[in-house]
């Protein structure tokens, strides 16, 4: 734990790295367009909870402006400032929890992405962390959360524990082999392996918790927030039991 922030370390593992396991892609485009559209009010700001090196924030600051960006790993904020010294965009990094960070200012766009609220493991961390981020929205804001659907990934499994699949990038001999395992408590485990071009690999793991919209919905109302909508996709889709992920849309009245 440094200045209070405690790091669950998934920067030390895919430093160097994350930006090959998660490229700027269609993906990456898709969010940010679907951000940008979603945002009630540019001029009334923007935060975003688990900035990591920026992959959303970034491009997405070059459409609604500055944003804040609140990331417990001082290894992917530090890989987001090279890219800010590089002239990549505007966004401020702080180095805090999203459990308990705080601040004076309110925005009316706040939006935790990429599962990154997946990654806490327990349900009353999840409720914490969306109780902060709803105390940041202002009056008439929206909170914007997407993370892993858990039908789908069950689905993946074929009624096993562990499964293995590949996921192959567009350099030929280079993908991204993971093992996944689905452990108690809705816990779901995976192990990256990336295959590189030089004939080289990298290693990283993760464990994050399996949600369902209704679950996140329950975290919001706790927090005093609104159910608005959930969607399958970035570009308006209705949620889909079919869908990789899902996300969820809240308004603070």
């Amino acid at each position: 734990m440094e200045n209070g922030v405690q790091d669950i370390g998934y920067g030390r593992q895919f430093e160097g790295w994350y930006d090959r396991l998660l490229p700027d892609d269609a993906i990456t485009t898709a969010a940010v367009e679907g951000l940008a559209a979603l945002h009630p009010d540019p001029e009334g700001g923007t935060l975003e909870f688990g900035v990591g090196t920026g992959r959303i924030a970034l491009p997405l600051s070059g459409k609604v402006g500055h944003i804040t960006g609140v990331d417990s790993s001082p290894e992917m904020l530090d890989m987001l400032r090279v890219k800010l010294n590089d002239g990549a965009g505007d966004v401020t990094p702080v180095h805090g929890d999203i459990r308990t960070y705080t601040s004076e200012s309110r925005y009316a766009l706040v939006y935790c992405v990429c599962a990154t609220l997946s990654c806490l493991t327990t349900p009353e961390d999840q409720q914490q962390a969306v109780q902060r981020a709803a105390d940041l929205v202002a009056p008439g804001g929206r909170l914007v959360i997407e993370t892993h659907n858990k039908p789908p990934i069950l689905a993946l499994h074929e009624g096993l524990t562990r499964t293995t699949y590949f996921l192959p990038h567009p350099e030929p001999g280079t993908g991204v082999q993971t093992h996944s395992t689905l452990l108690e408590g809705g816990l779901w485990h995976c192990s990256h392996i990336l295959y590189q071009a030089d004939g080289t690999t990298r290693v990283g793991s993760e464990l994050t918790r399996l949600t369902t919209p209704e679950d996140i919905d329950g975290y919001a109302r706790a927090a005093g927030l609104t159910p608005e909508s959930h969607l399958a996709h970035w570009d308006g889709s209705p949620y889909s039991e079919r869908a990789p992920m899902f996300i969820c849309c809240y308004v603070k009245h």
